[in-house]
């Protein structure tokens, strides 16, 4: 059982696959998990593994920890490549998001003007409109879309609510161009069930919905660490060099992580 918790509201920094020496900002609770997915494949593990009472952190806390931190790295001759909003579930659930957002943004300029500010985020809340003008002013605006299938989602990514495919797909067009898609590909079983959204039949829609987002990047990435689930497999480099390849050929840039 996967339990990799994130301190709470900054942690490491990290190396990211995809963006490179990351401190990440956590804005979910110390000691837990609060997401708007469960998914299957989650290094965090399931939702109802780590529920805590503490509460969400604050605006104020975050700039406090976020410059206490940048002064120790400072000291140790390290800056980071970029600021990431990530961590413990869905950054955008905490209800100071879009404040947050200016803060540290404010923070970068002053601190480490040349680093970038990401978010990994699973879109469940960019049908807010104070949300997608908040990940507007994010440099790397990273949202999730695993697959155009719903049956698909609520067996793998399990969202914790209302979610529709095709409400998704229209609320990434309204940021016109300023999103990057990241999706995660995988073979293997859940329940003796495919979870194997690498063949023909998941890839093509999903290639046509890209063609409607109009991202301004791709990242697509296969299973690095534990998962909750037994069964789950890492989709192969020559499985994703494929998928990336018919993604750059439909016009996109795509970065791969194996």
């Amino acid at each position: 059982m996967s339990t990799i918790i994130y301190p709470s509201p900054i942690f490491g920094p990290v190396h990211s696959r995809r963006l490179g020496i990351s401190l990440g900002i956590n804005l979910l609770p110390e000691g837990g998990k609060l997401c708007s997915f469960d998914c299957v494949y989650c290094e965090c593990g399931l939702n109802r593994d780590h529920r805590t009472h503490n509460p969400l952190p604050s605006a104020d806390k975050v700039e406090e920890c976020l410059k206490l931190r940048l002064k120790e790295l400072k000291k140790e001759g390290i800056v980071p490549d970029v600021f990431t909003f990530a961590g413990n579930g869905e950054p955008t659930l905490n209800p100071h998001f879009p404040e947050i957002a200016d803060r540290v943004i404010n923070i970068r300029n002053q601190y480490c003007p040349n680093a970038k500010i990401s978010i990994l985020s699973n879109a469940t809340q960019i049908h807010r409109p104070e949300i997608r003008e908040a990940l507007l002013k994010f440099d790397n605006n990273i949202q999730k879309l695993d697959t155009v299938s719903t049956t698909y989602i609520y067996k793998v990514d399990q969202p914790q609510g209302h979610y529709d495919v095709e409400e998704q797909i229209k609320n990434m067009q309204l940021f016109n161009g300023h999103v990057i898609i990241q999706t995660m590909f995988m073979t293997g079983e859940l329940a003796g069930e495919s979870v194997n959204n690498t063949t023909p039949a998941y890839v093509e829609p999903y290639i046509e919905a890209l063609k409607r987002i109009q991202p301004s990047k791709v990242m697509i990435y296969t299973i690095d660490r534990e998962t909750p689930f037994k069964g789950l497999k890492k989709a192969s480099p020559d499985i994703l060099d494929s998928i990336a390849e018919q993604i750059r050929k439909a016009g996109f840039e795509c970065s791969v992580s194996y």
